[in-house]
Protein backbone atom coordinates (compact mmCIF):
# COMPACT_ATOMS: atom_id res chain seq x y z
CA UNK A 1 0.00 0.00 0.00
CA UNK A 2 1.25 3.36 -0.79
CA UNK A 3 1.89 6.15 1.83
CA UNK A 4 -0.47 8.78 1.42
CA UNK A 5 1.25 10.99 3.88
CA UNK A 6 0.74 14.27 2.35
CA UNK A 7 4.15 15.40 3.91
CA UNK A 8 7.89 13.83 3.50
CA UNK A 9 9.19 11.99 6.37
CA UNK A 10 11.03 14.68 8.50
CA UNK A 11 15.10 14.87 7.97
CA UNK A 12 16.67 14.24 11.26
CA UNK A 13 19.08 17.36 11.61
CA UNK A 14 21.76 18.85 14.71
CA UNK A 15 19.63 21.92 16.99
CA UNK A 16 20.24 25.37 15.59
CA UNK A 17 21.89 26.73 18.24
CA UNK A 18 24.32 23.25 18.23
CA UNK A 19 25.56 23.30 14.74
CA UNK A 20 26.27 27.20 14.14
CA UNK A 21 29.41 26.23 16.36
CA UNK A 22 30.59 22.95 14.61
CA UNK A 23 30.90 21.91 10.93
CA UNK A 24 29.76 18.62 11.57
CA UNK A 25 27.17 17.38 8.98
CA UNK A 26 23.44 19.28 9.26
CA UNK A 27 21.47 16.58 8.32
CA UNK A 28 21.92 13.62 9.89
CA UNK A 29 20.14 11.57 7.78
CA UNK A 30 17.36 8.78 7.39
CA UNK A 31 17.45 5.93 9.19
CA UNK A 32 16.42 2.45 7.24
CA UNK A 33 12.68 2.56 8.71
CA UNK A 34 12.32 6.40 7.53
CA UNK A 35 13.84 5.93 4.15
CA UNK A 36 11.46 2.51 3.70
CA UNK A 37 8.24 4.66 4.98
CA UNK A 38 9.43 7.56 2.86
CA UNK A 39 9.83 5.07 -0.20
CA UNK A 40 6.08 4.23 0.18
CA UNK A 41 4.94 7.50 -1.02
CA UNK A 42 6.15 6.87 -4.24
CA UNK A 43 3.22 6.12 -6.46
CA UNK A 44 4.99 4.74 -9.06
CA UNK A 45 3.81 7.00 -12.48
CA UNK A 46 3.83 5.10 -15.38
CA UNK A 47 5.35 8.48 -17.58
CA UNK A 48 7.82 9.04 -14.83
CA UNK A 49 8.28 12.67 -14.65
CA UNK A 50 10.75 12.89 -12.11
CA UNK A 51 12.80 10.73 -14.45
CA UNK A 52 12.93 13.62 -17.04
CA UNK A 53 13.66 16.54 -14.30
CA UNK A 54 16.78 14.67 -13.49
CA UNK A 55 19.79 16.15 -15.80
CA UNK A 56 21.28 12.27 -15.59
CA UNK A 57 18.11 10.12 -15.87
CA UNK A 58 18.83 8.57 -12.81
CA UNK A 59 15.88 5.61 -12.79
CA UNK A 60 14.02 7.13 -9.49
CA UNK A 61 10.82 5.08 -9.28
CA UNK A 62 12.87 1.76 -9.72
CA UNK A 63 15.41 2.60 -7.23
CA UNK A 64 12.72 3.84 -4.62
CA UNK A 65 10.69 0.58 -5.08
CA UNK A 66 13.87 -1.46 -4.15
CA UNK A 67 14.28 1.07 -1.13
CA UNK A 68 10.88 0.29 -0.41
CA UNK A 69 11.26 -3.42 -0.48
CA UNK A 70 14.41 -3.42 1.53
CA UNK A 71 17.02 -3.71 -1.46
CA UNK A 72 19.35 -1.07 -0.61
CA UNK A 73 21.67 -2.46 -2.69
CA UNK A 74 19.90 -3.20 -5.77
CA UNK A 75 18.72 0.65 -5.05
CA UNK A 76 22.03 1.81 -4.94
CA UNK A 77 22.96 -0.70 -8.30
CA UNK A 78 20.32 1.32 -10.02
CA UNK A 79 21.39 4.71 -9.48
CA UNK A 80 24.74 3.71 -10.52
CA UNK A 81 23.94 3.05 -13.92
CA UNK A 82 23.51 6.48 -14.69
CA UNK A 83 25.17 8.74 -11.83
CA UNK A 84 28.21 8.51 -10.62
CA UNK A 85 28.49 10.51 -7.73
CA UNK A 86 25.29 9.58 -5.97
CA UNK A 87 26.13 10.28 -2.35
CA UNK A 88 27.15 13.87 -3.36
CA UNK A 89 23.83 14.33 -5.68
CA UNK A 90 22.01 13.26 -2.47
CA UNK A 91 23.03 16.41 -0.56
CA UNK A 92 23.53 19.27 -2.73
CA UNK A 93 21.62 19.06 -5.76
CA UNK A 94 18.51 21.30 -6.30
CA UNK A 95 15.68 18.40 -6.25
CA UNK A 96 12.99 21.29 -5.46
CA UNK A 97 13.29 22.62 -9.07
CA UNK A 98 14.33 18.96 -11.06
CA UNK A 99 12.98 15.83 -10.16
CA UNK A 100 11.25 16.48 -6.83
CA UNK A 101 9.62 19.48 -8.78
CA UNK A 102 7.87 17.59 -11.50
CA UNK A 103 6.82 14.69 -8.91
CA UNK A 104 3.04 14.05 -9.46
CA UNK A 105 2.91 13.76 -5.38
CA UNK A 106 4.19 17.63 -5.20
CA UNK A 107 0.56 18.87 -6.52
CA UNK A 108 -1.60 18.31 -3.43
CA UNK A 109 1.62 18.08 -1.08
CA UNK A 110 5.12 17.84 -0.63
CA UNK A 111 6.83 15.80 -3.09
CA UNK A 112 8.63 12.43 -2.91
CA UNK A 113 11.84 13.25 -1.13
CA UNK A 114 13.93 11.84 -4.11
CA UNK A 115 17.14 13.79 -2.76
CA UNK A 116 16.84 12.07 0.98
CA UNK A 117 16.49 8.54 -0.39
CA UNK A 118 19.67 9.15 -2.73
CA UNK A 119 21.33 10.08 0.20
CA UNK A 120 20.51 7.40 2.20
CA UNK A 121 21.00 4.65 -0.21
CA UNK A 122 24.35 5.75 -1.25
CA UNK A 123 25.31 6.45 2.55
CA UNK A 124 23.99 2.94 3.06
CA UNK A 125 26.34 1.64 0.20
CA UNK A 126 29.32 3.19 1.97
CA UNK A 127 28.93 1.82 5.33
CA UNK A 128 27.77 -2.20 4.30
CA UNK A 129 27.71 -2.46 0.72
CA UNK A 130 30.46 -4.28 -1.41
CA UNK A 131 33.29 -2.26 -1.78
CA UNK A 132 34.85 -3.58 -4.51
CA UNK A 133 34.43 -2.27 -8.10
CA UNK A 134 34.80 -3.82 -11.42
CA UNK A 135 37.73 -2.25 -13.65
CA UNK A 136 36.14 -2.59 -17.32
CA UNK A 137 38.28 -4.27 -19.62
CA UNK A 138 40.34 -1.61 -22.07
CA UNK A 139 39.62 -0.59 -25.56
CA UNK A 140 42.70 0.87 -26.51
CA UNK A 141 41.68 4.70 -26.54
CA UNK A 142 43.15 7.37 -24.34
CA UNK A 143 40.98 10.65 -23.11
CA UNK A 144 42.09 13.23 -20.75
CA UNK A 145 39.84 15.07 -18.72
CA UNK A 146 40.88 18.54 -17.31
CA UNK A 147 39.51 19.42 -13.83
CA UNK A 148 38.28 16.94 -11.38
CA UNK A 149 35.01 18.91 -10.57
CA UNK A 150 31.35 17.27 -10.95
CA UNK A 151 31.43 17.71 -14.76
CA UNK A 152 35.16 16.46 -15.23
CA UNK A 153 34.74 13.52 -12.62
CA UNK A 154 31.28 12.39 -14.20
CA UNK A 155 33.25 12.34 -17.58
CA UNK A 156 35.78 10.18 -16.63
CA UNK A 157 33.22 7.92 -14.78
CA UNK A 158 31.29 7.16 -17.63
CA UNK A 159 34.34 6.87 -20.42
CA UNK A 160 36.23 4.32 -17.75
CA UNK A 161 33.14 2.14 -18.09
CA UNK A 162 33.39 2.16 -21.77
CA UNK A 163 36.96 1.38 -21.70
CA UNK A 164 38.58 4.36 -21.78
CA UNK A 165 42.01 4.92 -20.70
CA UNK A 166 41.49 7.83 -18.85
CA UNK A 167 43.70 10.51 -17.28
CA UNK A 168 42.24 14.10 -15.14
CA UNK A 169 44.52 16.58 -14.77
CA UNK A 170 43.80 18.85 -11.55
CA UNK A 171 45.11 22.01 -10.62
CA UNK A 172 44.77 22.13 -6.44
CA UNK A 173 46.29 18.89 -4.30
CA UNK A 174 42.92 17.01 -4.37
CA UNK A 175 39.96 15.75 -6.76
CA UNK A 176 36.36 17.53 -6.29
CA UNK A 177 37.00 20.59 -7.40
CA UNK A 178 33.62 22.68 -6.19
CA UNK A 179 32.65 19.72 -4.32
CA UNK A 180 36.12 20.22 -1.87
CA UNK A 181 36.73 24.02 -2.32
CA UNK A 182 33.31 25.28 -2.33
CA UNK A 183 30.82 23.55 -0.41
CA UNK A 184 31.70 23.28 3.09
CA UNK A 185 31.86 20.13 5.30
CA UNK A 186 28.61 20.37 7.39
CA UNK A 187 27.04 20.54 3.92
CA UNK A 188 28.91 17.68 2.47
CA UNK A 189 31.66 15.94 4.08
CA UNK A 190 35.02 15.69 2.11
CA UNK A 191 35.39 12.01 3.12
CA UNK A 192 32.11 11.23 1.15
CA UNK A 193 33.56 13.09 -1.78
CA UNK A 194 37.11 10.94 -0.97
CA UNK A 195 35.21 7.95 -1.24
CA UNK A 196 33.69 8.92 -4.59
CA UNK A 197 36.45 9.54 -6.16
CA UNK A 198 37.97 6.22 -5.08
CA UNK A 199 35.51 4.45 -6.98
CA UNK A 200 36.62 6.07 -9.99
CA UNK A 201 40.19 4.98 -8.97
CA UNK A 202 38.94 1.75 -8.85
CA UNK A 203 38.03 1.50 -12.10
CA UNK A 204 41.34 2.53 -13.63
CA UNK A 205 40.81 6.55 -13.77
CA UNK A 206 44.24 8.46 -12.88
CA UNK A 207 43.94 11.51 -10.99
CA UNK A 208 47.07 14.01 -11.53
CA UNK A 209 46.71 17.05 -8.94
CA UNK A 210 48.71 19.72 -8.72
CA UNK A 211 48.78 19.91 -12.64
CA UNK A 212 47.43 23.63 -14.03
CA UNK A 213 46.63 22.79 -17.86
CA UNK A 214 47.78 26.02 -19.53
CA UNK A 215 51.24 26.03 -17.65
CA UNK A 216 52.24 23.22 -16.63
CA UNK A 217 50.95 21.13 -20.14
CA UNK A 218 48.92 22.69 -22.68
CA UNK A 219 45.72 21.17 -24.37
CA UNK A 220 47.68 20.84 -27.70
CA UNK A 221 50.13 19.00 -25.58
CA UNK A 222 47.84 16.89 -24.26
CA UNK A 223 46.96 15.25 -27.98
CA UNK A 224 50.95 15.47 -28.39
CA UNK A 225 51.32 12.80 -26.03
CA UNK A 226 48.69 10.73 -27.56
CA UNK A 227 45.56 11.53 -25.86
CA UNK A 228 42.32 11.16 -28.61
CA UNK A 229 40.11 13.55 -27.32
CA UNK A 230 40.45 16.57 -24.62
CA UNK A 231 37.47 17.45 -22.51
CA UNK A 232 37.47 21.08 -20.15
CA UNK A 233 35.75 20.74 -17.17
CA UNK A 234 37.41 23.40 -15.15
CA UNK A 235 35.12 24.86 -13.94
CA UNK A 236 34.46 29.03 -13.14
CA UNK A 237 36.91 29.76 -10.47
CA UNK A 238 37.60 33.63 -11.18
CA UNK A 239 35.74 35.59 -8.27
CA UNK A 240 33.48 38.93 -9.55
CA UNK A 241 33.93 41.65 -7.35
CA UNK A 242 31.74 44.93 -7.47
CA UNK A 243 34.56 47.82 -8.42
CA UNK A 244 33.67 49.90 -5.21
CA UNK A 245 36.05 52.12 -3.29
CA UNK A 246 37.44 50.10 -0.50
CA UNK A 247 37.57 46.46 -1.94
CA UNK A 248 41.30 46.40 -1.39
CA UNK A 249 41.10 46.74 2.35
CA UNK A 250 42.21 44.27 4.40
CA UNK A 251 39.19 41.94 5.47
CA UNK A 252 37.54 42.07 1.62
CA UNK A 253 37.15 38.30 0.28
CA UNK A 254 36.16 36.66 -2.29
CA UNK A 255 33.51 34.05 -1.40
CA UNK A 256 36.00 31.91 -3.09
CA UNK A 257 38.84 32.48 -1.70
CA UNK A 258 37.29 32.57 1.64
CA UNK A 259 35.57 28.94 1.48
CA UNK A 260 38.47 27.51 -0.06
CA UNK A 261 40.64 28.81 3.36
CA UNK A 262 38.17 27.36 5.15
CA UNK A 263 37.56 23.84 3.61
CA UNK A 264 40.41 23.15 1.32
CA UNK A 265 42.50 24.02 3.60
CA UNK A 266 41.30 23.55 6.83
CA UNK A 267 41.15 26.55 8.62
CA UNK A 268 38.69 25.81 10.56
CA UNK A 269 40.65 22.98 12.25
CA UNK A 270 43.25 23.12 14.93
CA UNK A 271 46.43 21.76 13.48
CA UNK A 272 46.48 23.76 10.28
CA UNK A 273 48.14 26.91 9.50
CA UNK A 274 46.09 28.05 7.33
CA UNK A 275 45.58 32.16 7.58
CA UNK A 276 42.06 33.31 8.17
CA UNK A 277 40.87 36.65 10.26
CA UNK A 278 39.07 36.37 13.40
CA UNK A 279 35.88 38.43 12.29
CA UNK A 280 33.46 40.37 15.12
CA UNK A 281 31.01 41.51 12.71
CA UNK A 282 30.95 39.88 8.84
CA UNK A 283 28.85 41.58 5.63
CA UNK A 284 28.35 38.55 3.23
CA UNK A 285 27.38 40.23 -0.56
CA UNK A 286 25.04 38.03 -2.98
CA UNK A 287 22.28 35.97 -2.45
CA UNK A 288 22.78 32.43 -3.82
CA UNK A 289 24.16 29.50 -2.55
CA UNK A 290 27.84 30.62 -2.22
CA UNK A 291 26.58 33.11 0.18
CA UNK A 292 24.32 31.32 2.44
CA UNK A 293 27.29 28.77 2.27
CA UNK A 294 29.88 32.09 3.19
CA UNK A 295 27.78 33.33 6.15
CA UNK A 296 27.18 30.00 7.75
CA UNK A 297 30.81 29.10 7.81
CA UNK A 298 31.56 33.01 8.95
CA UNK A 299 29.01 31.94 12.23
CA UNK A 300 31.22 29.01 12.95
CA UNK A 301 34.18 30.56 12.81
CA UNK A 302 33.02 32.59 15.56
CA UNK A 303 31.95 36.00 14.07
CA UNK A 304 29.54 37.40 16.69
CA UNK A 305 26.93 38.72 14.20
CA UNK A 306 27.04 37.67 10.12
CA UNK A 307 24.72 39.96 7.65
CA UNK A 308 23.31 38.60 4.14
CA UNK A 309 23.34 41.62 2.00
CA UNK A 310 21.07 41.35 -0.74
CA UNK A 311 19.73 43.93 -3.42
CA UNK A 312 16.29 42.30 -3.96
CA UNK A 313 13.47 41.00 -1.87
CA UNK A 314 13.51 37.30 -0.35
CA UNK A 315 11.27 36.17 -3.16
CA UNK A 316 14.41 36.87 -5.33
CA UNK A 317 16.90 35.42 -3.17
CA UNK A 318 18.48 32.52 -5.88
CA UNK A 319 19.73 30.71 -3.03
CA UNK A 320 17.87 27.04 -2.30
CA UNK A 321 14.78 27.34 0.19
CA UNK A 322 16.59 24.81 2.29
CA UNK A 323 19.36 26.62 2.68
CA UNK A 324 18.38 30.38 3.16
CA UNK A 325 16.08 27.75 5.89
CA UNK A 326 19.22 26.88 8.13
CA UNK A 327 21.02 29.82 7.55
CA UNK A 328 18.01 31.88 9.37
CA UNK A 329 17.79 29.52 11.77
CA UNK A 330 21.33 29.68 12.89
CA UNK A 331 21.26 33.38 13.10
CA UNK A 332 22.08 35.08 10.26
CA UNK A 333 20.80 38.49 9.77
CA UNK A 334 19.04 39.22 6.08
CA UNK A 335 19.39 42.56 4.95
CA UNK A 336 17.63 42.73 2.20
CA UNK A 337 17.02 45.06 -0.42
CA UNK A 338 20.03 47.35 0.34
CA UNK A 339 23.43 47.45 -1.61
CA UNK A 340 26.88 48.22 -1.11
CA UNK A 341 28.14 51.72 -2.54
CA UNK A 342 31.37 51.67 -0.34
CA UNK A 343 33.52 49.79 1.76
CA UNK A 344 35.31 52.05 4.89
CA UNK A 345 38.53 51.05 6.55
CA UNK A 346 41.08 52.43 9.12
CA UNK A 347 44.43 53.86 8.61
CA UNK A 348 46.23 50.62 8.86
CA UNK A 349 43.62 49.55 6.05
CA UNK A 350 41.50 46.84 7.28
CA UNK A 351 37.61 47.31 7.32
CA UNK A 352 35.65 48.84 9.50
CA UNK A 353 32.57 48.90 7.89
CA UNK A 354 30.36 49.42 4.66
CA UNK A 355 27.94 52.10 3.51
CA UNK A 356 24.82 50.42 2.00
CA UNK A 357 21.45 52.20 -0.02
CA UNK A 358 18.46 50.90 0.34
CA UNK A 359 16.43 49.62 -2.96
CA UNK A 360 13.28 49.61 -4.23
CA UNK A 361 11.87 46.87 -6.87
CA UNK A 362 10.79 48.34 -9.79
CA UNK A 363 9.71 45.95 -13.50
CA UNK A 364 11.13 42.83 -14.64
CA UNK A 365 15.13 42.81 -16.26
CA UNK A 366 15.75 40.47 -18.80
CA UNK A 367 16.48 38.01 -15.99
CA UNK A 368 12.84 37.91 -15.81
CA UNK A 369 13.45 39.23 -11.74
CA UNK A 370 12.16 42.97 -10.91
CA UNK A 371 14.84 44.98 -11.42
CA UNK A 372 16.58 46.68 -7.90
CA UNK A 373 16.43 50.68 -8.05
CA UNK A 374 18.40 52.99 -5.90
CA UNK A 375 16.45 54.73 -2.93
CA UNK A 376 17.47 58.21 -3.18
CA UNK A 377 19.35 59.70 0.30
CA UNK A 378 18.82 56.37 2.32
CA UNK A 379 22.35 55.81 2.77
CA UNK A 380 23.20 53.92 5.97
CA UNK A 381 26.46 52.56 7.74
CA UNK A 382 26.71 48.91 8.80
CA UNK A 383 29.78 48.66 11.37
CA UNK A 384 31.36 45.36 10.02
CA UNK A 385 35.25 44.08 10.04
CA UNK A 386 35.25 41.40 7.24
CA UNK A 387 33.15 41.84 3.50
CA UNK A 388 32.72 38.73 2.01
CA UNK A 389 31.59 39.19 -1.90
CA UNK A 390 29.65 36.46 -3.37
CA UNK A 391 28.17 37.84 -6.40
CA UNK A 392 29.25 35.27 -9.42
CA UNK A 393 32.35 33.82 -10.45
CA UNK A 394 33.04 33.25 -14.40
CA UNK A 395 35.64 30.83 -15.86
CA UNK A 396 39.45 31.23 -15.25
CA UNK A 397 41.04 32.54 -18.87
CA UNK A 398 44.28 30.14 -18.95
CA UNK A 399 43.06 27.65 -21.18
CA UNK A 400 41.31 29.81 -23.41
CA UNK A 401 44.07 32.25 -23.90
CA UNK A 402 46.73 29.15 -24.49
CA UNK A 403 45.00 27.16 -27.12
CA UNK A 404 44.26 28.53 -30.16
CA UNK A 405 40.94 27.21 -31.94
CA UNK A 406 39.14 27.44 -28.54
CA UNK A 407 36.47 29.76 -28.92
CA UNK A 408 34.66 31.45 -25.59
CA UNK A 409 31.72 33.92 -25.50
CA UNK A 410 31.57 37.69 -24.05
CA UNK A 411 31.37 36.02 -20.56
CA UNK A 412 34.76 34.07 -21.18
CA UNK A 413 32.46 30.63 -20.99
CA UNK A 414 33.93 28.15 -23.69
CA UNK A 415 31.51 27.58 -26.53
CA UNK A 416 30.33 24.61 -27.11
CA UNK A 417 27.19 22.71 -29.12
CA UNK A 418 24.63 20.65 -26.96
CA UNK A 419 26.92 17.34 -27.54
CA UNK A 420 29.62 19.81 -25.48
CA UNK A 421 31.92 20.15 -28.86
CA UNK A 422 33.64 22.93 -28.94
CA UNK A 423 35.20 25.13 -31.81
CA UNK A 424 38.21 22.92 -31.85
CA UNK A 425 38.52 19.65 -33.59
CA UNK A 426 38.91 16.79 -30.49
CA UNK A 427 38.16 19.44 -27.43
CA UNK A 428 35.14 19.41 -25.72
CA UNK A 429 33.63 21.08 -22.42
CA UNK A 430 30.89 21.34 -19.99
CA UNK A 431 29.74 22.44 -16.80
CA UNK A 432 30.58 25.36 -15.52
CA UNK A 433 33.73 26.52 -18.11
CA UNK A 434 30.54 26.28 -20.39
CA UNK A 435 27.14 28.09 -18.74
CA UNK A 436 29.34 30.09 -15.86
CA UNK A 437 28.37 28.92 -12.60
CA UNK A 438 25.63 26.60 -12.00
CA UNK A 439 24.44 23.70 -10.06
CA UNK A 440 26.79 20.50 -9.29
CA UNK A 441 23.88 18.34 -11.26
CA UNK A 442 24.15 20.25 -14.20
CA UNK A 443 27.94 20.72 -14.63
CA UNK A 444 27.62 16.29 -14.46
CA UNK A 445 24.76 16.19 -16.57
CA UNK A 446 27.53 18.00 -19.17
CA UNK A 447 30.08 15.73 -18.23
CA UNK A 448 27.55 12.55 -19.16
CA UNK A 449 26.52 14.05 -22.20
CA UNK A 450 30.11 15.11 -23.64
CA UNK A 451 31.18 11.38 -22.73
CA UNK A 452 28.82 10.22 -25.26
CA UNK A 453 29.71 12.86 -27.93
CA UNK A 454 33.47 11.68 -27.09
CA UNK A 455 32.98 8.32 -27.60
CA UNK A 456 31.18 8.47 -30.72
CA UNK A 457 33.96 11.06 -32.35
CA UNK A 458 37.14 8.70 -31.17
CA UNK A 459 34.88 5.41 -32.98
CA UNK A 460 33.95 8.06 -36.14
CA UNK A 461 37.63 7.88 -36.50
CA UNK A 462 38.65 3.97 -36.55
Amino acid sequence: MANMAPHKVPMPEQQPDVRNHNFLEVATGYTEEMAVEEAARCLHCKNQPCVAGCPVNVHIPTFIEKVANRDFAGAYQEIALTNSLPAVCGRVCPQETQCEGRCVRGIKGEPVGIGRLERFVADWQLAYGEDKVEKPAPNGHRVAVVGAGPAGLTCAGDLAKMGYTVTVYEAFHAAGGVLIYGIPEFRLPKSIVAKEVGKLEQMGVEIRPNMVIGRVDSVDELFEQGYEAVFIGSGAGLPSFMHIEGEDLLGVYSANEYLTRINLMKAYQEGYDTPIAKSHAVAVVGGGNVAMDAARCAKRMGAETVYIVYRRSMEELPARAEEVHHAKEEGIVFKLLNNPVRITGDQDGRVTGMECVEMELGEPDESGRRRPIVKEGSNFFLPVDTVIMAIGTSPNPLIRSTTTGLEANRRGCLVADERGATTKPGVFAGGDAVTGAATVILAMGAGKTAAEAIDAYIRSKE
